[in-house]
């Protein structure tokens, strides 16, 4: 059989790391002192397992909102002569400056900051001791590490330094004493954001040997010092730093570029225009270019040939017949070629393996995955276009297109703008037409980043984006292995504060969906969570809005499925005032058969529960159901699941009925009138688990009714579904006690005739399965 759609399994190493990493105390760590974390002392990590742990730690972190962190966890790579860390790479506000502290020993080759706002300039003094081995930093979007904290109180006391650490960095104090001075090695460096009171010119001096240099967004108001790696400088990104004409003529001097990235956000916010004349000088000066971005720019249509020229043939990415005049003169195609949010992306022959655009799937793609580590803005609008595409077209790479949004939602689980966008085109990229060629891990996947948006976010949008996501799952099966975490979640929207009807619809829906099919124990804890007093104060508020809708109906169903064969969320219905609910729905709605039949099926699961059905025995109580039994609603359903009920509350004997009015005989009368009344051949709109309610009515002469309601429900139940119900019948044992009921003198001769039938009909029903 193929495999489907992200269907290879994670790799040995992957699997060890996360199981030690969940469980650090049973493998590597013991607990020291003040319940610190400490590795074992016999204990050696090379780097290779030293990385992949650190790095997978953060990832999980980041993704996982039932990983535990440990505060310890940077101090555990303390030490070099136990654990040998090189390569790092931390994002977002989880890093502090104690935790690169801890790590301030290592020889790291490669440290990766991104969005780190937690850390300031005492952190830069950190660096300076990696300075000596240091090949690759990044530090893009750490905004805050070129400040200094808040001045402490007078003196520095233990107390002090605690709250030097948590408190913000002031934006006031600069740090003007560190440089590069020393960092030899260094050959890649990413310093996007870098605030505008640092000069980057001086910052950057001493750094002789860079190969690779990353400005997005600085402001560079001198631009001839770029010219001190023109020997060396192999890659430069100028993301949204202002073009000029001094500018580009620096950059056209840096002949051995091979990758030029002068983008912007968009055209709107960019008063620069790009000629044909600024083109076709980067492709003649710089003739070692293998990747050029230019998104964003304002293109003059002289940059392009003839539209009926442009028209002729197939799509070629030979540069001779570019539609770009300046491409012409390119050697070779490029590797990359960025075009986003540019009139160049909708030409037909591009000379370039990978574009970037809006103009088709392929274009879209390449953005998302070029973009969205660094560029949230830019990927969150290439999303959107995906999402379009899914919607109203049809995504041909499905699994690339799926891993890409997944990686983007995972990357940016903070940025609202991703996660509605990303959560909208989840919806669609799951539905029904891509679901048979999605593996059980990528499904899996899906489901991941999906709880963690509606985990982060309450906003309205996100919260229906994810819960209509959902409902393109297998419910409860798909969604089982977190299914405490997403019914959490969703009876968390479901507090009575919210008002959004449409969110309250799907997640009651999906509420429902979870409880029904599933074992006992599942059922009880979402109980435990407060599923049931949740489902109640939804009906509460509806009955105040004098409203039977979807929600209405939605929650009695709910409360049907999680009270099926669980006594303690059947008592958690009773405590909660739920029979009140159901007799004042009774009153406001009379005609809505199917809140009928949910109410009835709940209080059928109510009375199988012997240390219950006293609450049930009242005169007001014994009188609606009673009254229920003449019901036509939804077939027999209302009519049936009435009669269930008394037949439980009947089975318990004449001694428990104390109440004068009704009657226990006219009761029973009334019972053996309704199911002569039905039609025994009828299709049915219930779902039996299991007989044991019913069979234990079978085998006992205290309420010859209540015998027969059983007989005629296991008689209705093989006969129109025999393929479903035959073996569940033979395997509670439930032909011996038919078997019984012939025996037994007190039973009925109608119940005895149908009996007779249902064994004669059941072993009919047996040969031919």
């Amino acid at each position: 059989m193929a495999a489907k759609a992200g269907d290879n399994p994670d790799s040995l190493m992957t699997l060890a790391t996360a199981f030690c990493l969940r469980n650090l105390r049973k493998t590597m760590c013991y607990q020291g002192y003040r319940n610190k974390l400490c590795l074992r002392s016999d204990i050696f990590l090379p780097s290779e397992i030293c990385d992949k742990l650190f790095n997978t730690y953060m990832e999980l972190v980041h993704t996982d909102s039932n990983f535990e962190r440990q505060e310890s966890f940077f101090q555990l790579f303390s030490d070099p002569r136990s654990t040998r860390l090189t390569r790092v790479q931390l994002r977002e506000d989880f890093m502090r400056d104690r935790d690169l502290e801890a790590i301030r020993k290592q020889d790291l080759i490669e440290l990766h900051l991104t969005y780190c706002n937690g850390l300031s300039a005492r952190s830069l003094k950190t660096l300076t001791c990696f300075r000596e081995t240091l090949v690759s930093l990044c530090l893009f979007g750490c905004s805050h590490i070129f400040y200094r904290k808040g001045a402490a109180p007078l003196a520095s006391t233990e107390d002090s330094e605690e709250d030097e650490e948590e408190g913000p960095a002031s934006r006031h104090a600069l740090e003007r004493d560190f440089n590069f001075q020393g960092f030899n090695r260094l050959r890649l460096l990413k310093l996007g954001g870098l605030p505008e009171e640092v000069d980057a010119e001086t910052l950057l001096k001493p750094l002789q040997a860079l190969t690779s240099l990353d400005l997005s967004g600085v402001q560079l108001p001198r631009t001839a010092f770029l010219t001190q790696w023109k020997d060396r400088l192999a890659s430069l990104v100028l993301y949204n730093v202002d073009l000029s004409e001094e500018l580009v003529n620096t950059v056209v001097e840096l002949g051995n570029l091979r990758h030029l990235d002068i983008s912007r956000e968009s055209r709107r916010a960019s008063k620069f225009k790009m000629t044909r004349k600024i083109l076709t000088a980067i492709v003649q000066r710089l003739v070692n270019l293998v990747s050029l971005d230019i998104s964003g720019h304002i293109m003059l249509d002289n940059c392009t040939v003839p539209h009926l020229e442009d028209a002729m043939g197939r799509p070629s990415i030979e540069p001779c017949k570019s539609s770009i005049y300046p491409f012409q003169e390119l050697k070779r195609p490029l590797q990359f070629l960025g075009l986003y949010d540019t009139t160049l992306c909708n030409v037909t022959h591009i000379p370039a393996y990978k574009v970037t655009g809006s103009k088709n799937e392929d274009q879209v793609l390449n953005a998302i995955e070029a973009y969205t580590e660094f560029r949230p803005e830019l990927a969150h609008r290439a999303i959107n276009q995906l999402f379009d595409i899914a919607r109203i077209q049809h995504c041909s790479q499905l699994l690339r297109a799926l891993q890409l949004v997944i990686a983007a939602l995972k990357c940016h689980k903070y940025d609202k703008s991703i996660q509605v966008t990303g959560s909208a085109a989840l919806f669609y990229l799951t539905n029904t037409e891509y679901r048979s060629d999605q593996s059980v891990r990528l499904r899996r996947e899906v489901i991941h980043v999906v709880l963690n948006g509606m985990e982060q976010y309450q906003e309205v949008t996100v919260q229906r984006n994810c819960c209509l996501t959902l409902c393109n799952f297998s419910i409860p099966e798909e969604l089982e292995f977190q299914y405490s975490r997403v019914n959490l979640l969703l009876l968390k929207i479901l507090e009575p504060a919210r008002q959004d009807e449409s969110i309250q619809r799907i997640a009651v829906h999906l509420c429902n969906a979870l409880v029904c099919q599933v074992d006992n124990h599942h059922k009880e804890a979402v109980g435990r969570m407060g599923f049931v007093k949740t489902m109640l104060n939804l009906i509460q508020k509806k009955l105040q809005d004098r409203m039977c809708d979807q929600v209405m109906e939605f929650s009695w169903s709910a409360l049907w499925n999680i009270t099926d064969e669980t006594p303690d969320n059947c008592q958690m219905f009773l405590n909660c005032r739920g029979m009140s609910l159901f007799l004042e729905c009774l009153e406001e709605f009379p005609d809505k058969q199917e809140l009928h039949r949910n109410m009835l099926g709940l209080l059928g699961n109510v009375a199988e529960v012997k240390a219950l059905r006293p609450q049930l025995l009242t005169p007001q109580f014994i009188t609606v159901f009673s009254n229920l039994l003449d019901s036509k609603a939804d077939g027999i359903e209302v009519s049936y699941n009435a009669c269930g009920v008394l037949s439980h509350i009947m089975f318990d004997g004449p001694e428990v009925w104390s109440m004068e009015e009704p009657r226990r005989d006219m009761v029973m009368d009334k019972m053996w009138d309704a199911i002569q009344s039905w039609d025994v051949s009828s299709r049915r709109n219930i779902n039996y688990r299991s007989f044991e309610p019913i069979l234990r009515l079978l085998p006992q002469g205290i309420s010859p009714v209540s015998q027969h309601w059983a007989t005629w429900a296991l008689f209705n139940l093989v006969s129109v579904y025999p393929s479903k119900y035959c073996p569940l019948l033979i395997k509670e044992g439930g032909i011996t006690l038919l078997e019984k009921v012939l025996e037994l003198d007190s039973s009925q001769e109608e119940t005895k005739d149908m009996a007779s039938l249902l064994l004669m009909k059941f072993g009919f029903c047996l040969s031919c399965l």
